[in-house]
């Protein structure tokens, strides 16, 4: 590994940009499912999406990739987008879009620092909707070191958290 000093605090990632099949599609699970809003449209190429009025947080194409199919298994590339909400509540009330579209979870875990639901938008790009614990609440170890886990989330019970 490099020696060079760490990045500087408070860098973080500013958006995504995704190759899609379809825009209309894709925009009608970011936007239609999701509820971002649509900031900026480029015809039938391109779209950018926001939460709460950022430029865009999602940027969406068809450039290289206008009615195209998802790269095989075994292959490299993004495994999914994580979009943190700032609440359990929001984190619910994401779920319950998500069901109400009839859409379905590949799994939902309690990760210890967080809560996550996975699943695929209509592409087949992975997907995380996640929020974190307070820091307070995040497990250690003995030896001072984060010591994440995976269990299951009791998504029941996570649906109870909306409009909390």
């Amino acid at each position: 590994m490099s020696q060079n000093p760490a990045v500087a605090a408070g860098t973080r990632i500013g958006h995504v940009h995704l190759k899609v099949a379809d825009l209309d599609r894709a925009l009608g699970f970011y936007c239609g499912v999701l509820g971002f809003e649509l900031m900026q449209r480029m015809g039938s190429g391109a779209a950018f999406i926001s939460a709460g009025g950022y430029h865009h947080h999602i940027g969406l194409n068809t450039w290289e990739s206008k009615g195209g199919s998802p790269p095989p298994p075994g292959t490299t590339g993004l495994f999914h987008t994580a979009i943190l909400y700032p609440t359990r509540p929001a984190l619910a009330d994401a779920l319950h879009r998500v069901l109400s579209a009839g859409i379905a979870l590949d799994g939902a875990s309690d990760h210890g620092v967080s809560e996550a639901l996975y699943l695929r938008d209509p592409d087949e790009n992975g997907v995380e909707l996640y929020w974190d614990k307070p820091r307070e609440q995040w497990p250690f170890g003995t030896d001072g070191k984060l010591a994440m886990f995976t269990k299951r989330l009791d998504v029941e019970g996570l649906l109870k958290q909306r409009g909390a």
